[in-house]
């Protein structure tokens, strides 16, 4: 897609597709919310297991280990793109709720560090699905908005959930916490089993053999992706995981105000990534390249996200805040377009293997993030050197969407000619 072709860009989503992206963004906002709740907790449940920053940082890091290799290794991908798209997210979406209540009752490090990896197989097949869903369902030139929408419904999940922890953990308990999440989150289920897809497999791949993994792992622009998705992952997650703790620990804010301070940083993002997809969108519509839009919108963000850099540092706390806030918003406008301009290169044919390779690459990133930052807050006793750190992964990340994966357009996978 080079962007000059726009005799279909006035194209618009009926409302039955508004109704399946509502149920998307919802599903999104509840996933962010279970996976980032122990970053809520943290200071409470450091305090009651007697757990250091490394040891904390190796329970935040539990999660992603599944979470990545099963996208990884293409399990993930297979679910998304060989099974009924509808019942595979069901099914993630049924096993992390499981995993946040039971979450609620362990009683020792081993068996949460335990949940952790099953809320993170759970949540594995959620981006592939997604991928699978607005790459055949979607308007190319509607996807900015449509992955800006769900990416936004990524951040408020924390930030609701951010605002909501520190407020009633004093009253009903981290346990308590958790039991609510989960038990909300299956809740999801319901309206989902009514407007899902009702699709089996991709009917795309009833018709042709679809792009093995070697044949994606042969794409540069596959690679670019990859690394560069790995790069703005560690920035998401360091501030996800660790955000919460470093302004209790380290600013000294008390839980609600750290409640305060997070939930506006991550709104900040969800703000940013909605005006950027819908901004990126309007131009593709009027006839601007889809490369130029889509990477100077990521490359851009990325960009101006290290500008988080004095937040580190500075003894001032309103000073510290201004930066946090500006670097979210930067972050915030790269997230708005990193996705659709995979679903573009993959297309129909690839976009669920390829967004959960992506995937497991880019978040094997909150394996590093979260064990890295306690690493280094251990043995330092501050943050600065972690948030260098993530500023560079941000400078890295900018620099592969923007030189190592090239065109935005579909790649034509050798099997293609088969759909005639």
């Amino acid at each position: 897609m080079d962007g000059t072709d726009v005799t279909t860009t006035q194209t618009r989503m009926p409302a039955m597709k508004w109704g399946l992206l509502t149920l998307l963004i919802a599903s999104i906002f509840l996933n962010y919310i279970d996976r980032g709740t122990l970053s809520v907790a943290a200071p409470r449940i450091a305090d009651e297991f007697v757990l250091g920053p490394e040891r904390m940082g190796s329970l935040f890091s539990a999660f992603f280990w599944t979470y990545a290799l099963l996208q990884l290794f293409g399990i993930a991908g297979w679910a998304a793109d060989r099974s009924p798209v509808g019942y595979a997210l069901a099914g993630g979406a049924f096993l992390w709720s499981v995993a946040t209540v039971a979450t609620g009752f362990v009683s020792s490090f081993s068996a949460m560090f335990a949940a952790r990896l099953v809320l993170g197989a759970g949540e594995s097949v959620a981006y592939p699905c997604y991928s699978r869903i607005l790459a055949s369902d979607f308007p190319a030139e509607r996807r900015g908005l449509a992955n800006s929408l769900i990416d936004a419904g990524s951040k408020l999940g924390p930030a609701l959930g951010s605002f909501i922890g520190g407020m009633v953990l004093a009253s009903i308990g981290w346990r308590g916490f958790f039991v609510a999440l989960g038990v909300i989150s299956l809740v999801w289920l319901v309206p989902w089993f009514v407007w899902m897809p009702r699709t089996g497999a991709s009917a795309v791949a009833q018709l042709v053999s679809r792009p093995s993994i070697s044949d994606i792992l042969k794409q540069r622009a596959a690679w670019g992706a990859f690394f560069a998705h790995f790069c703005g992952n560690y920035y998401w997650f360091f501030l996800l995981t660790w955000l919460p703790s470093y302004l209790v620990t380290e600013r000294r804010f008390s839980m609600q105000g750290m409640a305060k301070v997070s939930s506006v940083a991550f709104i900040l993002i969800a703000l940013a990534t909605l005006t950027a997809g819908w901004i990126s969108d309007h131009l593709i519509a009027r006839g601007y390249s889809a490369t130029r839009v889509r990477k100077a919108v990521v490359v851009s963000g990325l960009s101006f996200a290290t500008i988080i850099l004095p937040a580190g540092f500075t003894g001032d706390l309103t000073t510290c805040i201004v930066f946090l806030y500006l670097g979210c918003i930067g972050f915030g406008t790269f997230t708005s377009n990193h996705w659709a301009i995979t679903q573009t290169l993959a297309g129909p044919l690839a976009a669920g293997r390829w967004s959960s390779l992506q995937n497991g690459v880019g978040n094997l990133a909150g394996v590093a993030a979260s064990w890295l930052t306690g690493a280094i807050v251990e043995k330092t006793h501050s943050f600065p050197p972690a948030f260098v750190i993530a500023a560079t992964f941000a400078l890295v990340g900018a620099f592969c969407w923007g030189v190592v994966v090239g065109p935005v357009e579909p790649v034509e996978w050798k099997n293609r000619e088969r759909l005639a």
